[in-house]
C-alpha cells in the first residue's frame, strides 16, 4: 500500500434515532442514522406507520365505508335464514336457448365423403 493516500480507519460509533449505539471501524468517528436493527420493522416484527398528512387514517375509513357497503342488507324486521341463498336481483335477465344450427358444410358429412353413400 502507498503511504498518505489513504483514510484514516479508526473506531466510530454509529447512533441510531431511537438511542442505540453501536461501535465499529469507519474512516468517520460518528454516524448518525435514522433506523437500526433495534428498531427496524423487519427485525423486530413490529410494524410501524409513519402517517404523512392523516393518509393513513384516510385510508382505513375509505376501506371501512367500502366494508360496510359490501355487506349484504336484509330488510328491516326480517332476519334472513342462515344457510339460504341470496335471492337474485330483479334486474336479472334469463336468456333464451340458443336455436339449433342447420347443418352446413362443417358436420361430419362433408368432412368425411364415405358417410355419403
Amino acid at each position: 500500500m502507498k503511504k498518505g493516500i489513504h483514510p484514516a480507519y479508526m473506531n466510530a460509533r454509529i447512533v441510531c434515532v431511537c438511542g442505540n449505539v453501536i461501535e465499529t471501524r469507519d474512516t468517520q468517528p460518528e454516524i448518525h442514522v435514522e433506523i437500526c436493527s433495534n428498531c427496524h420493522p423487519y427485525y423486530t416484527g413490529k410494524q410501524k406507520l409513519v402517517d404523512t398528512a392523516g393518509r393513513v387514517e384516510r385510508f382505513r375509513q375509505k376501506y371501512e365505508k367500502a366494508k360496510t357497503a359490501a355487506r349484504p342488507k336484509s330488510a328491516p324486521g326480517t332476519p334472513a335464514a342462515p344457510g339460504t341463498p341470496a335471492a337474485a336481483p330483479a334486474t336479472a335477465v334469463q336468456q333464451a336457448p340458443a336455436p339449433e344450427m342447420p347443418a352446413g358444410p362443417d358436420t361430419a358429412a362433408a368432412k368425411n365423403p364415405a358417410a355419403e353413400t
